[in-house]
């Protein structure tokens, strides 16, 4: 089942979707992981409380890249309050596969990315990651799970 999963992540990786500069944001952000070079720009285009176009473009670790394809698949279209209450678990479980300690920083930078985009279209500063604390616990107890 791993392997299933890794070459699902390695896919999005080489062929990301939504990937590529959209034609007026609504909003547009940069994130980066300077720990380890991840960077992307995230661009949101809302029309009448719906995300209608999404784009993001950058480059990073197979983990950042495809994270960042899966969370435009799973917001493009929705309206903005469901696109608001994406969590950064809801991006764990797309993912599905055992994320690290160490690579957490990675899968969350496009969800970190979104929460700052989403606070520039309120014309507030940046938003806290909307979690209930369990991504975390999810990555550690995995890594112990492995070890």
């Amino acid at each position: 089942m791993d392997d299933l999963y890794r070459d699902y992540i390695l896919e999005h990786y080489r062929r990301p979707h939504n990937f590529g500069v959209i034609e007026d944001p609504s909003a547009s952000i940069e994130g980066s992981n300077p720990l380890c070079g991840d960077r992307i720009t995230l661009q949101l285009g809302v029309r009448h409380g719906v995300l209608e176009r999404v784009g993001f473009t950058g480059r990073g670790c197979a983990i950042s890249l495809a994270s960042a394809s899966l969370l435009t698949d799973e917001i493009k279209g929705k309206p903005m309050t469901d696109v608001e209450a994406f969590r950064a678990d809801d991006l764990l479980d797309l993912l599905g596969i055992e994320i690290s300690p160490a690579r957490l920083k990675c899968a969350m930078l496009s969800h970190e990315t979104l929460r700052e985009a989403l606070a520039e279209l309120d014309g507030a500063g940046p938003a806290p990651a909307k979690t209930d604390g369990k991504a975390e616990a999810k990555a550690e107890a995995r890594a112990e799970a492995q070890a």
